[in-house]
């Protein structure tokens, strides 16, 4: 029987439950587990999981302004010094932001035009103005507008940077969208400037997919390339700041050819512009200073940016006054001004759906002022570097206004305490023909492209870093050298929070009684506001003093631990799980059933977003959660600790590749419904598979197909069981993938002389438990007898 309704309320309260002495003869088991205290009373568990953690969340990011300290190390006894101490810190920003492909050496400007598109697209007496390029890498172009005066030698060179959503033609006033004094391209050179306009991605979505699979997505592009991207180690950030450092490497080679003296060389942008002329004055020494408008601000809420400003790891080390204190003591300007409104991505529509949620809007001026103070504080010993600009009692301006202009110009060195007069706008001589809608295009596809190279030559770069340097084919040797990777794939690709730092307090309650088996919710403290819960499954018919194995059954993607339980063939979850639960009780295994917090659609998927900020992911509160459970099973006198495995459907599946390879006390591990090729899964723009056409952006994490995907996590749970369980026909990756990644792990256990720890059942069917090899695989490796 049932004992009671056993809705989320019921289920969701409980995790690890100390194994108790049953009466077989079928008196009601005790209400609480022995050594356990009363359940809670706080509704809906999984909710409530979900709302705890993002409570943990924001108070580490709340700390990590304080925590910053521990990374940085500035020395401001000098210039030399202090560029010295920084390097470091420096390199971190480069690595997180993605800015770390080699650049193509510089060469000469290549003018773009046709013979019905002039590349001369504007001209007057006192400057010219040419449609051209500049190579980054292989195959990827910055791409805008020289604005060069005809006066020689320019006063500075300037590489200017819109919106996302503004094309080069509109700030330097060659099309309509901007009043003139928003033109600030046109004002620099105006002003004796050189300029070198750079076309960013934009926000829109008409190149996000696949015309020959006919997928499309209403992802941005902007967020179209950076999921790619993220997955590889790579950004969109990054990506852009490399066409503006390619931009100064050839102001620099002109300078050489025209045997001219090197100019000063400035960086001013707007909005999505800001962002990147403040990444790029911090990285590149050579910018001399920067203008930012409309976007420095706080970054402690960059969880709810648009999600192409989601940067790993970013809040431990950077808001933007530690990034501003890495242009120091260089000159920079803060002009406070009004931001574009973002209100969330393009709407779905038309089949085109599974964008991140995310918004921006003009932040807010008491932040800035405070973010501001924050940077000068940091270097005060250097001197004043930093100014902001705004309007009366903290009012915007701009964006990128005369009085900013004038600034930017005199912290160049430029003479002079007014701008001259603006002239009159220029006509584009390329009329109705030119289309900065193909220029687009081809920006979003150079970089979709050499994102795609990056994947398709991942798995020889991991052969290369990971497979190669194992010499070993003992087990043992292997056990301990796996180490490293496990500290490198937790560090730094997961990310890890400390362990527990509150007592377990086990909390129980008695949620099943079945004819073979008693079920107990159960709940464990980890940190302040996070806990674990599960049900643990207790066979009828264990003995005092009998230890038995564990099988640790995981749920999939927006399930509780019952889907797993049910055995009611009338209930959606049943199809999936098929009661793997209850019948590995009835077969006499101990088993728990662990909630795990990937349930609420958005509401999870931006705890994602926050722990991303910080380094971290769902994972690294997961596996605490894990550890925890863990700790308190190892405390039942029922219990075999040495045979505690994990079998986990679908994201359980993801879950069974991640925990097990990290926490060596689950002796081994079954991934059903999920195993395949994880970096083409995520990262692939060429198969209906990609994760690029769902909305499961919480699957990406930063460079993991250059690190680990799940051939290197078997890896890493070698030499303890491994198991794949895949129906022909599951819908999450194709038998090939599956095939493919599982040939590398075979071929290592098959290496380690344990070809027989190791094996994958192919059946006919579904994304679904089939629990029939998978059921053999435990019995044998759990040493437990069928029944």
């Amino acid at each position: 029987m049932h004992l009671r309704p056993h809705p989320l309320t019921a289920l969701a309260s409980g995790l690890l439950l100390l194994v108790v002495g049953l009466d077989p003869t079928g008196v009601l088991a005790q209400e609480r587990l022995p050594k356990t205290g009363e359940f809670p009373k706080i509704g809906d568990l999984s909710t409530q999981m979900v709302h705890g953690v993002h409570a943990f969340l924001s108070r580490e990011i709340d700390l990590s302004v304080a925590r910053r300290t521990n990374y940085w190390h500035r020395d401001t006894s000098s210039r030399e010094s202090y560029e010295a101490s920084i390097l470091r810190n420096r390199e971190t920003l480069r690595a997180v932001i993605g800015a770390v492909d080699t650049r193509l050496p510089a060469g000469a400007l290549e003018f773009v035009g046709s013979s019905i598109e002039p590349s001369l697209i504007a001209e007057n007496d006192a400057y010219t103005v040419q449609a051209v390029r500049w190579p980054v890498f292989e195959g990827v172009y910055g791409e805008g507008l020289l604005l060069q005066p005809k006066s020689a030698p320019p006063l500075a060179s300037v590489v200017a940077l819109p919106d996302a959503d503004q094309t080069p033609e509109m700030i330097a006033g060659l099309s309509g969208g901007l009043p003139p004094e928003k033109q600030f391209a046109r004002r620099l050179v105006e002003n004796g400037c050189q300029v070198l306009i750079l076309t960013l991605v934009d926000r829109q979505d008409t190149w996000s997919g696949n015309d020959r699979l006919k997928r499309f997505t209403n992802l941005s592009h902007r967020e179209w390339i950076y999921r790619q991207a993220f997955e590889l180690g790579r950004h969109l950030i990054g990506y852009e700041v490399q066409k503006v450092m390619a931009a100064i490497d050839w102001f620099e080679a002109d300078a050489v050819r025209l045997k001219a003296p090197h100019p000063k060389i400035g960086v001013i942008g707007y909005a999505e512009g800001g962002l990147l002329a403040l990444h790029s004055a911090a990285l590149d020494p050579r910018i001399d200073a920067a203008l930012v408008s409309g976007y420095f601000d706080s970054r402690q809420e960059v969880w709810k940016e648009p999600i192409d400003r989601n940067v790993f790891r970013l809040l431990r080390e950077f808001g933007d006054a530690e990034v501003a204190s890495l242009v120091a003591p260089r000159q920079l300007i803060v002009e406070h001004s009004e931001s574009p409104t973002v209100a969330g991505p393009p709407a779905a529509r038309d089949g085109r759906s599974g964008a991140a949620s995310g918004s921006w809007r003009t932040p807010d001026f008491n932040t800035v002022d405070a973010e501001v103070a924050r940077a000068r504080e940091l270097t005060k010993p250097l001197g004043t570097f930093v100014s902001l600009l705004h309007g009366n009692e903290g009012s915007s301006v701009g964006p990128c206004d005369d009085r900013a202009i004038l600034e930017l110009l005199q912290r160049l060195g430029l003479p002079g305490r007014e701008l001259k007069p603006s002239g009159s706008l220029l006509a584009d001589r390329r009329g109705v023909q030119f289309s900065p809608a193909e220029r687009q295009k081809r920006q979003v596809t150079q970089l979709v492209e050499h994102t795609q190279r990056l994947l398709r030559a991942s798995e020889r770069q991991r052969d290369q870093e990971f497979w190669r340097p194992i010499k070993t084919g003992n087990p043992a040797e292997w056990a301990t050298a796996a180490k490293a990777h496990q500290s490198n794939l937790w560090n730094n690709v997961i990310g890890r929070f400390p362990a527990a730092t509150l007592p377990a307090n086990p909390r129980s309650r008695l949620a099943y009684e079945k004819e073979k088996w008693t079920g107990y919710d159960v709940m464990l403290d980890v940190w302040p506001d996070v806990y674990a819960w599960g049900v643990l499954l207790l066979p009828k018919d264990l003995k005092p003093g009998e230890r038995r194995p564990v099988v640790v059954c995981q749920h999939g993607l927006e399930g509780v631990p019952d889907d797993t339980i049910t055995d009611n063939t009338k209930t959606s979850s049943y199809g999936y799980y098929k009661a793997f639960s209850a019948r590995l009780a009835e077969q006499g295994f101990i088993v728990f059933a662990p909630h795990n917090l990937y349930r609420g659609n958005d509401r999870f998927r931006t705890l994602q977003r926050k722990a991303n900020s910080l380094g971290c992911s769902l994972f690294s509160v997961i596996l605490a959660q894990h550890d925890r459970i863990l700790d308190w099973l190892g405390t039942l006198p029922q219990v075999d600790t040495n045979r505690i495995g994990f079998y986990g459907l679908s994201y359980g599946g993801k879950t069974a590749m991640r925990v097990p390879a990290l926490l060596d006390r689950y002796c081994l591990s079954i991934c059903s419904a999920d195993f395949n090729d994880w970096a083409t899964k995520c990262a692939t723009v060429d198969s209906p598979y990609s994760y690029l056409y769902t909305v499961e952006y919480d699957m990406y994490e930063f460079n993991l197909a250059h690190t680990y995907s799940y051939a290197e996590m078997a890896a890493l749970i070698a030499p303890r069981p491994f198991m794949v369980e895949r129906g022909h026909h599951d819908g999450v990756a194709p038998d090939e993938w599956v095939a493919h990644e599982f040939a590398r792990v075979r071929r290592f256990y098959a290496k380690l002389g344990l070809p027989d720890r190791t094996a994958i059942e192919f059946f006919n069917g579904p994304h679904t438990i089939n629990g029939q090899g998978t059921f053999q695989f435990l019995h044998e490796h759990l040493n437990w007898p069928p029944r």
